[in-house]
């Protein structure tokens, strides 16, 4: 067997994501919702067969990971390489007051310029994408025949539902990105494979977040 099954999961909620406020590498917990979503998560993949749990080191990932794990006495591995994409001057700041104050640069923002980097140490999408890329590669090749979990951010599951069906940076996006949904992906040394996405029957009808906002 030459192939590493992957659960790929967006953190629960924040306060930050309801007010469409910037995360990006600032460190937000999950708010009572998110709380929630994680049980709920943790319960729904308790049947599932997991071998190894990673998640970025922020507190809204990790925390929602611990939801995971502790159903099944695993660690967490915390990878700062999971975290989602640095936003620069944009963190911090919600929607309406980006378009306000830098309407040029939300421009770009909105278009998808690949090469885009936003000032105060941001990452271009081309940045992010091969982050993404060699991450993904160097940790599913240490499971070969293994079921992992990653719980990450929306950008960081935007770039890999782009590598695993092949689209472009610059694509329309027409998947879901929804707090604590339950993706699915294979690894093989030839790359990502798309199984399933956007399971949120955990969930019922609570209201989805934008993911733009991570």
């Amino acid at each position: 067997m030459t192939s590493t099954r992957i659960l790929a999961i967006r953190h629960g909620e924040t306060l930050w994501n309801v007010q469409t406020r910037i995360q990006g590498h600032i460190d937000i917990d999950l708010n009572d919702q998110g709380l929630w979503q994680a049980q709920q998560l943790a319960k729904a993949l308790a049947a599932e067969d997991i071998d190894a749990v990673y998640a970025s080191d922020l507190s809204r990932a990790f925390n929602t990971a611990q939801a995971i794990a502790s159903t099944r006495q695993l660690p967490v591995t915390r990878l700062p390489g999971l975290r989602e994409r640095h936003l620069g001057h944009f963190q911090g700041q919600t929607w309406a007051e980006i378009e306000d104050q830098y309407p040029e640069e939300a421009k770009l923002w909105r278009k998808r310029a690949p090469d885009w980097t936003p000032h105060g140490g941001g990452e271009s999408l081309v940045m992010l994408q091969e982050r993404i890329a060699a991450l993904a590669h160097h940790i599913a090749a240490q499971h070969i025949g293994q079921h992992i979990v990653w719980v990450t951010h929306g950008g960081v599951l935007d770039i890999l539902y782009r590598l695993a069906t092949g689209q472009s940076l610059q694509s329309p996006r027409t998947w879901g990105l929804r707090n604590t949904a339950i993706n699915r992906l294979l690894w093989t040394p030839e790359g990502l494979q798309l199984v399933g996405w956007a399971d949120e029957r955990h969930l019922d009808n609570i209201e989805a977040r934008d993911e733009n906002n991570a």
